[in-house]
């Protein structure tokens, strides 16, 4: 299932057809009544802008028809036409303040989004007044109280905002078309993101879904001369098709890129499915699906990796789950094969939708998104943190991290010094753009936000060889214990003979373990703080 289509889901009950329309949708011209019944199955199907169409075609026979200037407000709602949608939305209450109860809500939505919390109060308030004395659907009941909640949110972080400095990262990065995902490595050398710009002149249009080009994958990397990312450029072809693919994270050693495809031409990815693309030979290679189970035959989103690859995060509406999409984890075993998936729970998901994970170099704080009751509009940035055997329960961010607007999945490098956010706050160059956040005087990390120490993190990486030929070992078990002899990380190398971890500063014994391979031990010393990422890079020979 596309992101359009879930859209178009979340806003049914706003489209109910068991709710009696009024006596304003009778239509004396025949064929008008039919197009009216073609263009709501245009609008359950996902064909926004084909739908918008036939209802336009009616208004011209109607144009004093407040059911269809609601009809058109909401198509434009869904293609971002703000200020088309309120003005047809307050004409139809004007032509027939009963219109559809359901005209409040939208409405409340638009006045939420312009920051104007207490006209949408006010709506939702007279929105609830008609419910209580006219039949309407529980879950359009149930969408005005979820305004209602995020609307109180919104006053009480706003009032409350934290002291940090957030910057857009500039038109090298950004478009004046949709620009998210943001996924940074944990060295921050490279920024891998989804953008809806055209690659070319000629550059195809979803039309069977909101009319804009087709999702791209492109990546930024960091400049040592200038200090800051690159001009952004689009990814290889091995990554990007004609259809839509969007990148939900990179693995922390930058060597996977966990990707969201949906083609209906395609078995393997119709109905929306996760694929990972791997760096080898100096080039990414072809994306492949992650298969079962955690893919299958419900809609999937995305995935992100623990910083020891021991761990896979992803998003799904299978059963078992408590919303719409959840948040499972799952083992990850040798060379694709996989644990049982399990449910984060409900402290995490909620009956709405869990999205954009990230989890943070400590190998414990997962950042994710959410748009149900906590949020402050649309999807927030959450995080929770695994403790004592269980996930803590969700704290958002706060303000100006998470706006009223709709924000994009957080990323963090290793030194904790920068995250990376998406949001279609205003402000920007066009409709989701990509920001970065300065934490050289926060802490996302601790709960409070605020720096107490520096994070100290350091990344120790290498590749494992054979013997004398050179070639990378997969599946050589790295160990790692500190000074008391304590086991703290462990991992497996990929199929490059590469590993990689994340930790704190200190004195680590590092040990390396094949069979049939002679057993390397070594004393390892990184250094306690650094205000940069220190990185120590140890390549080592097994021997028979």
């Amino acid at each position: 299932m596309n992101k359009l289509i879930l859209l178009l889901l979340f806003f049914l009950p706003l489209l109910s057809i068991a709710q009696k329309e009024p006596k304003s949708n009778v239509f004396t011209n025949v064929d008008d009544g039919k197009d009216m019944i073609v263009a709501k199955q245009k609008l359950y199907g996902g064909d926004i802008v084909g739908a918008l169409k036939k209802y336009a075609e009616v208004e011209k026979n109607n144009p004093n028809n407040a059911v269809v200037k609601y009809y058109i407000a909401y198509c434009q709602f869904q293609l971002k036409q703000y200020d088309l949608s309120k003005a047809n939305l307050l004409k139809a209450l004007e032509i027939n303040v009963d219109v559809k109860p359901e005209t409040h809500v939208l409405l409340a939505e638009i006045y939420h989004m312009e920051e104007n919390y207490e006209k949408a109060i006010t709506e939702l308030e007279t929105f609830n007044e008609i419910a209580i004395k006219t039949t309407v659907e529980a879950e359009l009941k149930e969408d005005a109280a979820l305004h209602y909640a995020q609307c109180q949110i919104a006053k009480s972080n706003i009032s409350h905002p934290i002291d940090i400095n957030i910057t857009n990262l500039g038109a090298e990065i950004n478009s004046k078309y949709d620009d998210k995902n943001p996924c940074i490595t944990a060295d921050g050398k490279k920024l891998v993101f989804t953008t809806r710009r055209p690659e070319t002149t000629n550059s195809e249009r979803d039309i069977e879904g909101d009319g804009a080009y087709f999702e791209d994958i492109y990546m930024a990397n960091y400049d040592s001369t200038s200090k800051h990312l690159g001009a952004a450029e689009l990814a290889d072809r091995s990554i990007n098709t004609k259809a839509h693919d969007a990148c939900t994270s990179i693995s922390p050693d930058g060597k996977q890129i966990f990707i969201y495809k949906n083609d209906a031409s395609k078995i393997e990815s119709k109905g929306g499915n996760i694929f990972v693309s791997k760096f080898a030979n100096g080039k990414w290679k072809t994306p492949v699906t992650m298969g079962k189970p955690i893919n299958s035959s419900y809609w999937e989103g995305g995935a992100c990796i623990s910083p020891d690859g021991k761990w896979l995060f992803f998003t799904s509406e299978r059963k078992g789950g408590y919303g719409k999409s959840d948040i499972w984890m799952v083992e990850v075993l040798k060379k694709k094969k996989y644990g049982t998936p399990v449910n984060l729970g409900p402290d995490v998901n909620s009956a709405y939708d869990e999205a954009g994970m990230f989890l943070a170099p400590d190998g414990k704080t997962l950042f994710f998104c959410s748009n149900g009751y906590k949020s402050m509009g649309g999807y927030d940035i959450f995080k929770t943190v695994y403790e004592n055997g269980s996930w803590s329960k969700p704290q958002n961010l706060g303000f100006p991290i998470n706006t009223n607007a709709k924000e994009g999945q957080l990323s963090l490098s290793a030194d904790a010094r920068y995250a990376y956010i998406s949001s279609n706050r205003k402000g920007g160059y066009g409709e989701s753009d990509i920001y970065m956040i300065d934490l050289k005087d926060n802490s996302i990390l601790e709960k409070d936000m605020k720096k107490k120490s520096s994070n100290g993190l350091c990344i120790l990486k290498g590749t494992i060889r054979e013997g004398f030929e050179g070639y990378g070992m997969v599946d050589v078990e790295i160990k790692l214990n500190d000074a008391s002899n304590k086991a703290v990380a462990s991992t497996f190398t990929n199929d490059n003979g590469e590993y990689f971890f994340t930790i704190p500063g200190g004195n680590y014994t590092l040990e390396l373990s094949k069979k049939g391979y002679q057993n390397i031990t070594e004393n390892i010393e990184l250094p306690l703080k650094s205000e940069d990422t220190f990185v120590l890079e140890k390549g080592y020979l097994l021997k028979k």
